[in-house]
């Protein structure tokens, strides 16, 4: 099954009309090959290289301008380098490519680790580039839905009682199950998310983590990497890990960076501005792959933080302002589970509940001090709808999928 990919407009409105490279970063298998061919098939003049093929690391390293596609009179071609950051030197010939060729064709460089690990050093390409991160899919791509939602206008439609549609609630309930990935979800099938899941951790471990670095512990990474998701939802603490795995606090963190940089699973910070006695240190950990969590309410609080952070990343990536998720909790164990911040400013605050309807106790204990006018708590129940009212603030309890459908 084919789906656009709600960021292929994007690339070739923001990059490739302004004369940009487009980087896409992602986790392996969230569908940036195929993303980048359909591109190339739509375009009808380019090339698609893979860092893996022996004969394009053979020309790339003989010479870069072997791979350039020929120019023809009509369609301006596009370039296309899959996992062009394993490569030695990458930066420094991607930038000699993209300054000799003055315009003549759109280059788009993907990779399965942040290519932001691989920008450090003194063959800089900023100015030359804009940086877009793909994610897996979400309620509104299985939909089909392009429009976006912009942040100006999520509130006002949330709370004007919009109604999810059937279909919304099946993609809900589809991405519960078998997960984000295109390949267990759209085959909808108990055992190939388990041959899926198999196979992503060995991959991720023993050949993407390969190419970043060294280590030699891969069976006791493994090991770590089976212990996160019943962490999953939860403020990491790397103590814990360090202790159940007899391992140092520092080789830890290490390891924990490592699997992060690989998209195995992504942490919120806390949020404590001007917050009495809250928590400033430890992060919340999510996978990406959240149909690995057993216990249901973490793992729909993991789907929910995946949507948020899609939505985020899209407006980030897009130019809509600076977009973050964050996380509220005190030491009292007060808790909400997700804050977006827009241009470092509470936009809004989101609670997740798997099926509680009541509003949640901290709300009364946070809303005055984050200054916001409005509360979302999402649930997994369709057909739920209502809006509490308080003093200052309004409490909107809404279904899971009437509140994703909005989103990236």
């Amino acid at each position: 099954m084919k789906y656009q990919r709600y960021l292929e407009n994007n690339i070739t409105e923001i990059c490739f009309k302004a004369d940009k490279m487009a980087f896409v970063s992602g986790p392996r298998q969230c569908g940036k090959t195929t993303m980048a061919k359909l591109l190339l098939k739509q375009r009808g003049s380019g090339v698609y290289y893979n860092w893996d093929e022996t004969k394009f690391r053979r020309q790339w390293t003989q010479d870069p301008h072997l791979v350039l596609p020929e120019v023809p009179n009509s369609t301006k071609p596009i370039l296309i380098l899959d996992e062009l950051h394993k490569a030695k030197f990458w930066k420094r010939n991607l930038k000699g490519l993209y300054d000799t060729q003055d315009g003549k064709f759109d280059i788009l460089v993907t990779g399965s680790a942040r290519l932001n690990i691989y920008r450090k050093g003194s063959d800089s390409l900023m100015g030359r580039y804009y940086h877009f991160r793909l994610h897996p899919f979400s309620v509104s791509e299985l939909l089909k839905s392009h429009y976006f939602v912009m942040p100006d206008n999520l509130i006002s439609i949330l709370f004007s009682k919009p109604h999810a549609s059937p279909q919304a609630q099946k993609a809900l309930e589809s991405l519960y199950q078998y997960g984000p990935f295109p390949e267990p979800l759209f085959a909808a099938n108990q055992k190939t998310l388990n041959l899926w899941q198999r196979n992503r951790i060995e991959k991720i471990i023993r050949e993407d983590l390969r190419d970043l670095s060294r280590l030699p512990e891969l069976s006791q990474l493994e090991m770590l990497a089976s212990l996160l998701p019943e962490r999953a939802a939860q403020p990491l603490s790397i103590k814990g890990l360090s202790e159940d795995l007899e391992v140092a606090y520092t080789t830890i963190k290490r390891w924990l960076n490592y699997l992060n940089e690989l998209y195995y699973f992504f942490s919120l910070k806390p949020y404590a501005k001007s917050l009495a006695r809250a928590l400033k240190k430890e992060n919340k950990l999510y996978l990406w792959d959240w149909s690995e969590i057993e216990n249901k309410g973490a793992r729909f609080e993991n789907l929910i933080a995946s949507h948020l952070l899609k939505y985020c990343d899209f407006l980030t990536d897009t130019g809509e302002g600076d977009f973050e998720l964050r996380y509220l909790k005190n030491k009292e164990k007060h808790e909400i589970d997700f804050i977006i911040l827009q241009n470092k400013k509470v936009f809004a605050a989101i609670e997740v509940k798997y099926s509680d309807e009541h509003p949640s106790s901290s709300w009364v204990k946070f809303m005055n001090q984050l200054n916001c006018a409005f509360g979302i708590q999402v649930v997994m129940k369709p057909n739920v709808y209502k809006i509490h009212e308080y003093t200052n603030y309004k409490i909107l309890v809404i279904s899971a999928a009437n509140f994703l459908q909005h989103l990236a």
